[in-house]
């Protein structure tokens, strides 16, 4: 449903999310996420593009979100990469479809419409603080680090 890099794009976002101080490197980014380092070199230019991001070259630099993970939704992420299009006319161009969309684009065009409903009422902070849920990217050993940061002790 959702490409691959768009994927990657929420993975990046959720980890940069645990960090709202400070920047993350690079590396330390494509370790915790699973993405090919230079592939999310690519994804991170691409949310930079969006705003969603900000990042600092050199020694020291990395990125970091540009908004409050509050305030990124989980469809501001994907929009950034794969934007999610309503379906407004008919896709082949057919004449006698001019009045409105056949079934098949309509049933299309609600689907689409209900993504956008669910991926614009999920931000990065709902992803982290799902009760009783594991935590978006954490293996065991990064979890303690992750609780500290988001004040869960």
């Amino acid at each position: 449903m959702l490409s691959q890099t768009a994927e990657y794009a929420l993975r990046a976002t959720i980890c940069l999310s645990y960090s709202s101080e400070g920047l993350v490197s690079t590396s330390e980014l494509a370790e915790v996420t699973k993405v090919p380092m230079n592939y999310l070199a690519k994804v991170l230019q691409l949310l930079a593009r969006a705003e969603l991001v900000t990042g600092r070259r050199g020694v020291g630099g990395g990125y970091r979100l540009q908004r409050s993970p509050d305030d990124i939704s989980m469809l501001d992420v994907i929009n950034a990469i794969d934007p999610i299009n309503r379906i407004t006319a008919c896709p082949l161009g057919l004449d006698n479809h001019a009045g409105g969309l056949c079934p098949l684009h309509r049933k299309l065009d609600e689907t689409r419409q209900v993504l956008i409903d669910q991926f614009s009422g999920v931000s990065m902070t709902d992803l982290l603080s799902e009760v009783g849920a594991n935590l978006p990217l954490c293996d065991e050993k990064m979890t303690a680090r992750v609780e500290l940061t988001l004040g869960k002790q």
